[in-house]
């Protein structure tokens, strides 16, 4: 474990400072329940300023849409507690599934108005007449603990995103620049095994893990924010390079296996290598590249072979290959200097960077779970009579929203629940030993910063962060600081074991219902990466490739940092996601330039497509022999059609799909001239 850092200790103590002075003003105005703007301070707070504004703003509109329903809904069903207590947990279940689907900071909102009900609501049973102040104030404390973070956040020390970006991208960049010059010397490099495989899938996890920063960007203060716009095509950018490499790699070794490789196709590789390998960014050297390609470009005439059609998928991948290069070390300028970005050379991703992958399946699980734990935890409340056992569906609530997301929310749950008694045992002490002696702010401030510090420092690290967080909120809770002091230990230990209760129950029940593990997401993730394929080979109509490869490898980027939980045989499969999304990108393209053929060339792509569509829905993973006749019937066919650029690009597309198919399939023979004639 690493000491904390300057920066680490400067976070600690602003996010202190802000508690501090939420506190202060909730005192001041006199709001009745000011520990709440406490423990608001440390739930918002992010290391990153442009982190905590983003959840500031979303958490400030999740808050006044909960507190509305709150009002809504208490008064109305008090008298008729199994009903209010479904009302919440449907509100809640609701909230969270519509939170679940939406991957950026704007799901806070929904999450926020889910259980800001339940906290708001459950305690306020036993007095609904005061429900409509009861909210305003709950509201107004949180609002003021978000508003203090958000001015630490802006005001002091502020760490900005782009800095962070840059130093991951470069790491990004010299790892996808190995694997690439790998690519263009495929004949000399050796074979992809396992490590090289799960390496590769990682630059797509990591790829994904950069959204967070990105969003962290958008909304900082510090001029970075104009940079926000160069970040959507960067992060598609960086995930194309996934396929678009993949492909290179595949078409230089197959030529080469064929000893088909010209030699200046070669020697143009190596330039390409060499280029690749510098560090300036000369557009001009790129252009010369790209004549270059041109030059080597082959014309696919009647009855094209097998190797003139992979050089021809080759030189169309180099092209990809020098745009996107030239394209990510400009992006990252923009970053770095925060400007919005300039036109850029690949320009094919400028409409699919808001693609995500929503599985409304598990967002329904999760919801279901939450819906589940709220209503076993207000039987046992309303069933037992307990004195301040509201505090147990109010817990359950709020941890299975915030930890939802997970692939087994089941342990931090309790991680949070031991948390709580951590931060019990330190208000127990608070409570009974020290707020007895305090007599004035200044003194109570002096008492509170060396726990609230330590929770701040913690939070700075991830492994920690749960903790330090939850021991900052539940602490601040059960004290229960107000104007005056009340330390009955009665009310407190309801209140913990309560709270304790609630987190166990949401974890046993969650357990039961939602946890599924990161084997059996991955594996999902992967059936519906598949059935993606089938879906757009059955479409027929119109569409880009890369939106279909955009939302796949949203996935591959989700799935592969849950590769080491799959088994063996599964992790195999998993292998051949680059070559799925591949496959995607060709059948799309396919599908789109088959309208504007005709005759047998449009029959024999529709066959394909319907051979796909049916070999991908069915349980087995490789594709039969009646798939691969029928792509080379289908290039039959298109290769005998007139020339024109659909042509050539469906020759393209089939022979992409051939190679990710079947790439073990022996070479394609083109018919003899005379078989066309005939």
């Amino acid at each position: 474990m690493t000491l904390p850092g300057w920066r680490d200790w400067a976070f600690a103590l602003k996010t202190c400072a802000a508690a501090l002075l939420a506190l202060f003003l909730a005192l001041w105005i006199d709001l009745p329940r000011p520990y709440w703007a406490v423990g608001t301070v440390y739930i918002t707070s992010q290391v990153l300023s442009g982190a905590t504004r983003s959840k500031a703003i979303y958490r400030v509109c999740g808050t006044v849409l909960g507190a509305a329903m709150t009002v809504l809904l208490v008064p109305n069903l008090v008298n008729a507690p199994i009903l209010l207590s479904l009302a919440i947990a449907l509100w809640v279940a609701l909230c969270l599934y519509v939170a679940i689907l939406d991957r950026t900071p704007a799901s806070y909102l929904p999450m926020l108005a889910g259980y800001t009900a339940a906290l708001i609501g459950f305690p306020a049973v036993d007095d609904p007449g005061t429900i409509f102040d009861t909210a305003v104030a709950r509201a107004e404390e949180i609002s003021l603990g978000i508003l203090c973070a958000g001015l630490a956040a802006t005001l002091v020390l502020p760490q900005s995103a782009a800095p962070v970006i840059a130093g991951r991208l470069d790491l990004w960049l010299a790892e996808a620049r190995e694997w690439t010059l790998a690519a263009l010397n495929g004949a000399r490099a050796p074979q992809a095994g396992d490590d090289s495989r799960a390496r590769r899938l990682r630059l797509a996890s990591d790829a994904i893990a950069l959204d967070g920063l990105g969003l962290a960007l958008r909304n900082e203060a510090s001029g970075a924010e104009r940079a926000a716009a160069a970040f959507a095509p960067l992060r598609q950018h960086m995930l194309m390079v996934l396929p678009i490499v993949a492909a290179l790699a595949d078409r230089v070794c197959a030529l080469d296996r064929a000893g088909a490789l010209p030699a200046r196709v070669r020697a143009l590789l190596s330039d390409i290598a060499l280029w690749l390998a510098g560090e300036g960014d000369c557009a001009a050297e790129a252009a010369r590249l790209r004549e270059r390609v041109d030059a080597v470009e082959p014309s696919l005439g009647r009855a094209p072979d097998w190797n003139t059609l992979l050089l021809a998928s080759l030189t169309a991948r180099l092209r990809d290959v020098i745009d996107l290069r030239l394209d990510l070390r400009a992006l990252r300028g923009h970053l770095m200097a925060g400007t919005k970005p300039t036109p850029l050379a690949f320009t094919y991703t400028a409409q699919v960077h808001r693609v995500r992958h929503r599985d409304h399946g598990l967002a329904a699980l999760s919801a279901f779970g939450a819906f589940a734990s709220i209503l076993v935890c207000c039987a046992v409340w309303i069933g037992t009579g307990w004195p301040d056992g509201s505090a147990a569906p109010m817990m359950a609530a709020v941890t299975c929203c915030l930890f939802a997301a997970l692939d087994d929310p089941a342990q931090p749950i309790l991680g949070f629940a031991n948390s709580a008694i951590v931060g019990a045992l330190v208000a127990g002490f608070y409570l009974f030993a020290v707020l007895p002696v305090v007599t004035t702010y200044e003194m109570l401030a002096l008492a509170l910063a060396p726990p609230l510090i330590l929770c701040g420092l913690m939070m700075t690290q991830p492994r920690t962060m749960p903790m330090g967080m939850g021991a900052a909120v539940n602490g601040a809770t059960l004290i229960a600081l107000q104007n005056g002091y009340t330390g009955e230990f009665a009310p407190f230990a309801n209140s913990v074991l309560a709270s304790v209760a609630g987190m166990w129950i949401a974890a046993v029940v969650i357990r039961l219902v939602r946890s599924l593990g990161a084997g059996r997401i991955a594996r999902r993730l992967l059936r519906i990466n598949r059935r993606s394929l089938a879906t757009a080979a059955e479409g027929g109509g119109a569409g880009h490739g890369l939106e279909l490869a955009a939302l796949m490898l949203d996935r591959v980027g989700l799935i592969a940092p849950r590769l080491a939980a799959i088994p063996a045989d599964d992790a195999a499969a998993a292998g051949d996601l680059l070559a799925d999304v591949r496959v995607g990108i060709n059948l799309v393209e396919v599908r789109r330039v088959r309208r504007r053929l005709a005759g047998a060339a449009r029959r024999g792509i529709d066959e394909v497509l319907a051979l796909i569509a049916r070999q991908t829905r069915s349980r087995s993973a490789v594709p039969g022999p009646d798939l691969l006749s029928a792509l080379d019937a289908g290039l039959d066919a298109v290769a005998a059609a007139a020339d024109s650029p659909e042509r050539r690009a469906a020759l393209i597309g089939l022979t992409g799909l051939r190679r990710g198919l079947f790439p073990d399939a022996p070479a394609y023979r083109a018919p003899a001239p005379q078989e066309i004639a005939a």
